[in-house]
């Protein structure tokens, strides 16, 4: 089922993100003309649990959306991360102040497979701790909260968490954690 690329172009390239231009044949030979690609860098996400099992989740404006959103910690994956494991416990520390004993590799899943050519790699990071301040990138203002596993439910049955990825990011963990009833 997967098409051919007869011709690729870049339409834009910036820090984050690169648009790219394909034009497509089908196994079936149907040409699709244009078909729009969205490039992004890997992405990590976790759902950190302390010491004394609260979940450490952040509050910050996201632009796009125009709102504050309470989501997971987590981010791009730098060139400088050796793999998604450190890439994640850099975001953690960054984000977060905090620092985790164990980190339980989930999976991975896709944004938007139809457009995006990423992925964001899940985790659940247990032993956490406060190790440091925060070291926020510059354009980013983040708030703690700490929330038992029952308050961040109730934050998704109430719709509280939008960041679909997170919500997923949330039902993995859960269920390596035993929370989670089929």
């Amino acid at each position: 089922m997967k098409w051919q690329i007869l011709s690729s172009e870049y339409l834009f390239s910036d820090l984050w993100f690169k648009v790219r231009k394909d034009v497509c044949k089908t196994p079936q030979g149907k040409i699709v003309d244009p078909y729009y690609v969205y490039e992004f860098t890997e992405w990590v996400a976790a759902v950190p649990v302390t010491e004394d099992g609260k979940i450490v989740m952040i509050k910050q404006y996201r632009h796009g959306l125009g709102e504050t959103c309470i989501e997971f910690p987590g981010g791009c994956v730098d060139d400088t991360d050796a793999n998604f494991e450190e890439a994640v416990k850099r975001e953690l520390v960054e984000e977060t102040g905090y620092t985790f004993s164990s980190y339980k590799y989930l999976g991975k899943i896709s944004p938007n497979p139809s457009t995006n050519n990423n992925l964001m790699h899940m985790f659940l990071a247990t032993g956490g701790k406060k190790t440091s301040g925060q070291s926020l990138d510059h354009n980013e203002e983040i708030e703690i909260e700490l929330f038992t596993v029952e308050e961040v439910k109730q934050l998704i049955r109430e719709n509280k968490v939008v960041q679909s990825m997170h919500v997923t990011c949330f039902l993995y963990a859960m269920e390596q954690m035993g929370e989670l009833k089929y």
